[in-house]
């Protein structure tokens, strides 16, 4: 049986309660994209690339250096990321496309490697065709 994930569109901030789930570097330099938003709008700390931090959820795609992480590197984390968001059902992850901004990777390089997220996540539309889910995001959002 297929997993019913909710979509949403890129380059939104949701205006609902939830997890922010974004692309890191392990330094915790939140400065463009997605990270920005975190420490902007979801207090992630600057210091901590991975993990819970404030209301978001860090996977790091970047070292320490800012170097691009290894495709194998990434999925620990998001493996890591899994675990958190099966143990917190109750919360909602809204997750970003991670690891296909500034790390450069390609949305089908990413999405299948959270093919075992729980259905408390919502992804990118840009990665429905790589998670087999046929429901669309309903809720409302803020255009950024």
């Amino acid at each position: 049986m297929k997993k019913q994930y909710l979509f949403h569109k890129d380059g939104i901030i949701p205006n609902y309660q939830c997890v922010w789930v974004f692309g890191s570097n392990l330094a915790g330099r939140h400065g463009a994209g997605a990270a920005k938003i975190a420490k902007d709008i979801f207090k992630a700390e600057s210091g901590v690339g991975k993990g819970i931090t404030g209301n978001s959820f860090a996977i790091a795609t970047k070292g320490h250096k800012l170097e691009v992480l290894g495709i194998d590197e990434i999925k620990k984390q998001i493996d890591d990321f899994i675990d958190y968001a099966t143990f917190n059902k109750s919360k909602i992850f809204f997750v970003t496309r991670v690891g296909c901004g500034l790390a450069g990777y390609l949305n089908q390089q990413i999405a299948p490697l959270f093919l075992n997220a729980p259905t408390n996540c919502e992804f990118p539309q840009e990665w429905e065709p790589y998670l087999s889910s046929l429901e669309k995001c309903k809720r409302i959002t803020l255009d950024i």
